[in-house]
């Protein structure tokens, strides 16, 4: 038997409190694999943001429901300095944390939550900040820690952010996973006993879901927040089944064994589509799908060859076999859906014989050996990794190159090509707060490839000096121009092969009532019903 987070937990799990009441909803969730953690702060993975901050924690400001747009919170509401280099953060009142048999709080959520979560990574000193490995991709990859000069505790209900620059962003960013606000003192309680990992792995937050068991692989079980200061879920128990193949997350939804499923096989759509018992949501992905170049390895340090790799391959061919259509060919590193997208950048066209000859100029007359990392789970930008592989390879092999396909298992798989491990990896991103920034400078970005978020592990100069005027300024028609040239810039210098901008699809049974697609590619599940 596998082993549940905790003993307390596992008591949890087998009470009678956890058990359905009678004419008490459940809705099952067929996800697609296992969260690395519940720790929003420490994660990268929209597995783990499904599983943690979206039912789980909250942040000072939030997007409202299926768009992009900024709204309170945590904080309910706040002031910008006229310079744009201080915000205060009025916060809610009477918002309790939540009640489990691990924790009870004596308190509400106040000041003190709001900066414990922040300095916990700002602060290397924190007594926290090197707890469960402490690496804050987000946070460093986005340039946080130089950004925030200090965070003032104004009073219990009042926190003042005072930044070195002015971030067009910055509230977008706020409302991010990575910004989830902790129990401070759930983390006093975790370090007096000495588990104070406990903090990632059995959480503690304001949010509609309480967390209850987990069992890796297998399930996540949480219970309904009845105080939810903004209301109680709609249904009382939810249920993430935790289930990798695509074709068996869709015969259990035919069974009714789930409700909502994530990222459907392609194939299966038109048979979805057909079933009366089965809703299909559609909606054009805020995403893009990537083969990522190491540019601190030779010759991927060459963009030549980063140029004849890209030249070599037939993404048309990849769209109709992996993505069956559902998609286009990606161009720019952002989705042409998103603001700025430079519809002038001029793409690599699939030409093997030139790509032949320019790694002939590039002094590789002969190819050379080299890996693709495949992904082992789904993905709204990459439905099969395995397959885009393999897709990828036989290209590859045409030019020369003999490239050897590469997993791991999903978290490990994020460690190791943050590490810099791999030649090549399959990767993409879905945006988080509806902004190019988000993508440019949070991938492709110096910061980024310090802290290995840009798996490139590219900086290049004439990119970043765009990309950080452009984030310094709050008119969008003035940042524009800075990200078209940006785009520009990345396309000539190649170090990503861009794929494809999926359509996601949502499959559901038809008594689901109230879900909408997240643009920002996560499952929430607060507003949902069940029909009787």
């Amino acid at each position: 038997m596998k082993k549940l987070i905790g003993a307390s937990v596992m008591a949890i799990a087998a009470s009678t409190a956890f058990a359905t009441s009678a004419g008490a909803q459940t809705l099952i969730f067929c996800s697609e694999g296992s969260p690395e953690n519940f720790s929003p702060a420490l994660s990268t993975a929209g597995t783990t943001f499904t599983a943690s901050s979206t039912p789980i924690y909250n942040r000072l400001a939030q997007f409202d429901r299926g768009t992009t747009s900024v709204i309170p919170g945590l904080a309910e509401s706040w002031d910008v300095s006229d310079d744009g280099l201080t915000y205060t953060f009025n916060l809610r009142e009477g918002v309790p944390f939540h009640s489990t048999g691990y924790f009870t709080p004596s308190r509400d959520f106040n000041a003190d939550d709001v900066m414990f979560s922040f300095e916990r990574q700002l602060d290397t000193e924190h007594p926290f900040h090197n707890i469960s490995g402490g690496t804050y991709t987000y946070f460093n990859g986005m340039g946080m820690g130089d950004l925030i000069e200090s965070i003032d505790r104004v009073d219990d209900y009042t926190v003042r952010f005072n930044l070195t620059q002015p971030v067009s962003p910055f509230l977008s960013n706020l409302a991010m996973d990575f910004a989830s606000i902790y129990s401070a003192e759930y983390a006093e309680q975790m370090m007096d006993a000495g588990t104070p990992e406990q903090l990632d792995l059995q959480p503690i937050g304001t949010g509609p879901w309480v967390f209850q068991a987990y069992q890796r692989d297998a399930v996540i079980r949480y219970l309904r927040n009845n105080d939810y200061w903004g209301g109680p879920a709609g249904v009382e128990n939810l249920i993430y089944s935790i289930t990798p193949d695509p074709q068996v997350r869709y015969q259990k939804l035919l069974a009714g064994e789930c409700h909502i499923m994530a990222y459907p096989n392609p194939a299966d759509l038109e048979q979805m589509e057909a079933n009366e018992d089965v809703n299909v949501m559609t909606q054009e992905g805020l995403n893009v799908g990537y083969l990522a170049f190491n540019t601190e390895r030779e010759p991927f340090d060459n963009r030549d060859v980063r140029e004849a790799l890209a030249m070599a391959v037939d993404r048309q061919a990849i769209l109709d076999a992996v993505f069956q259509g559902a998609g286009q060919i990606a161009t720019n590193p952002i989705p042409p859906t998103m603001w700025s997208w430079n519809g002038e950048v001029v793409d690599h066209e699939y030409d093997p014989d030139a790509a032949r000859a320019l790694l002939a100029e590039a002094g590789y007359p002969d190819g050379f050996s080299t890996d693709i990392w495949a992904m082992p789970v789904q993905r709204p930008y990459n439905p099969n990794a395995r397959r885009m592989a393999e897709l990828i390879q036989e290209d590859w092999a045409q030019i020369g190159v003999d490239a050897e396909i590469i997993s791991y298992e999903w978290g490990e798989y994020l460690q190791r090509s943050r590490d810099g491990e791999h030649d090549t990896v399959l990767l993409g991103w879905t945006g988080d707060n509806g902004d190019p920034d988000n993508f440019l400078n949070d991938l492709l970005g110096c910061a980024a490839a310090e802290v290995g978020n840009n798996r490139a592990r590219w900086c290049h100069e004439p990119f970043e000096s765009l990309i950080q005027e452009a984030r310094t300024i709050s008119n969008q028609d003035e940042r524009t121009p800075l990200y078209e040239q940006a785009q520009a810039v990345f396309k000539e210098e190649v170090p990503w092969l861009t794929v494809a901008h999926s359509v996601v699809f949502v499959p559901m049974r038809s008594e689901v009532e109230g879900y909408i697609i997240d643009p920002l590619g996560s499952f929430g599940f607060y507003e949902v019903t069940l029909a009787e």
